[in-house]
């Protein structure tokens, strides 16, 4: 007998036709089971350090996806606008800042 389908196109049958709820509640009475039985592996730290960095190194080979995530965490921490021609990414004048940082050490002299 064929699989019925639904309006997408795809079957209704398998576990990826399911809803993510009753995915979610499969998989977690799988791995109830798998440590339950003694078959769950558990990393220890140096096998999870080993990893991490293995995942670090295959993603650092791509040259444009970590230029890309530079340019996102460049965009993220100046909230997107460019510098000003001084470099400062602060607000206010270089005059401004030059009178705070000699009220901010105004009293060093009075130790």
């Amino acid at each position: 007998m064929a699989p019925t389908k639904n309006n997408s196109g795809t079957s209704n049958r398998g576990f990826a036709s399911m809803d993510e709820t009753r995915q979610r509640e499969i998989a977690s009475e799988g791995g109830r089971a798998a440590h339950a039985s003694g078959n769950a592996h558990e990393f220890n730290s140096e096998e999870a350090r080993r990893a991490g960095q293995k995942g670090g190194q295959a993603v650092s080979e791509n040259r444009e996806h970590m230029a890309a995530i530079g340019r996102r965490g460049g965009e993220s921490s100046h909230g997107g606008q460019s510098r000003s021609s001084s470099g400062s990414t602060r607000g206010g004048s270089s005059a401004q800042h030059a009178k705070a940082g000699s009220q901010s050490h105004q009293n060093d002299d009075e130790d």
